[in-house]
């Protein structure tokens, strides 16, 4: 019987560098309030919202992608020539196929890299992360690339009071190469499909396209249900992640959620008794809600202001509609 020869990568894997991109258009919170009866102190005091980013004709998916990923590769010190994966996270590809992934590998220039499609909601971001990181360690890639990116001001609806405010637009991106030391903890990850119903497109592609409705699919959700699992439970599985990591609250430096909400970040801090020389990620307050690019634009934000540096340690869990989630320890490029 033939012996198949076993993969060999390197030790371990380690994010190397990081990129952002937001688009041009800022949009303040008195422009939702032209279609939805609010106010601007009710949009702050429900989710810390005061700006988000939203997405012109040219800042495509694919061209969002570029910028960030261009960035991160730059970051991190290597070619394009050198990604031997693309790992996109969206669910604001329009296109049933190709992946968008295809797209951005060309356009950066790489040599004919693997590339494809994730479709995780908020933590997708850890899902690609988990992905790319087996991928180096496994050999089938010495860098990848990791792209969290959403135009979810396609999928808002204006008039829904619940949701109007919350979603905005742009592209996060890493690149995941090999290390000597551990750079990527343990994933602590998985799904809780009974509450799918709580984060959902309000009609499938095809009722639209049949007539049977006439608005454009929506994100909507319930939002009470969300907040109390994300606190309750998403703060029990970033205490495992950091378990699984070996990491204590006190040993951290960064602690960087998926920007969803405020008050759910600030009761996750309560909940995980971190200590105030942490630094949490606070970019919903200019940047919105983004769904898979939200931990990656809020690490590089933390980076670049000089609020977090290379080498500290964080820990990052996204999560949201499937409902799904994903948490690890990292170190900071």
């Amino acid at each position: 019987m033939a012996k198949i020869k076993p993969s060999k990568g390197s030790p371990y894997a380690r994010i190397l560098g990081v990129g952002g991109y937001r688009p041009v258009r800022v949009v303040p919170n008195e422009v939702i309030l032209e279609t939805i009866d609010s106010s601007d102190e009710w949009i702050r005091s429900r989710s810390g919202i005061e700006t988000r980013h939203w997405a012109n004709a040219e800042e495509t998916v694919a061209a969002m992608s570029v910028e960030a990923s261009g960035k991160a590769i730059a970051d991190a010190g290597i070619t394009a020539g050198q990604i031997g994966a693309v790992v996109v996270s969206t669910v604001s590809h329009f296109k049933q196929t190709p992946a968008v992934a295809t797209e951005i590998a060309d356009k950066l220039g790489t040599n004919k890299a693997a590339a494809f499609d994730i479709s995780a909601g908020c933590a997708g971001f850890g899902y690609g992360l988990t992905l790319a990181k087996g991928m180096v360690v496994e050999g089938s890639a010495e860098y990848v690339l990791v792209i969290g990116v959403e135009r979810l001001s396609d999928l808002t609806d204006l008039e829904d009071r619940a949701t109007a405010f919350l979603f905005g637009d742009g592209a996060g991106a890493v690149v995941v190469g090999p290390s000597n030391e551990p750079g990527i903890g343990p994933t602590v990850w998985g799904s809780e499909g009974d509450k799918s119903e709580t984060i959902k497109q309000t009609v499938p592609w095809t009722d639209y396209r049949d007539g049977e409705v006439a608005r454009f699919p929506a994100i909507t959700q319930e939002g009470q249900a969300v907040f109390r699992w994300a606190v309750f439970e998403m703060a029990k599985v970033a205490k495992e992640a950091l378990d699984a990591a070996g990491i204590t609250a006190d040993e951290l430096d960064v602690f960087i959620p998926h920007q969803a909400n405020e008050r759910i970040i600030d009761s996750m801090v309560k909940t995980l008794k971190l200590p105030e020389s942490v630094m949490v990620a606070r970019d919903v307050r200019t940047t919105g809600n983004t769904s898979a690019a939200s931990i990656p634009l809020a690490m590089e934000r933390l980076l670049a202001t000089g609020e977090a540096k290379s080498g500290d340690t964080a820990l990052v869990i996204g999560f949201g509609a499937g409902l799904v989630y994903a948490a690890t320890v990292v170190t900071l490029p």
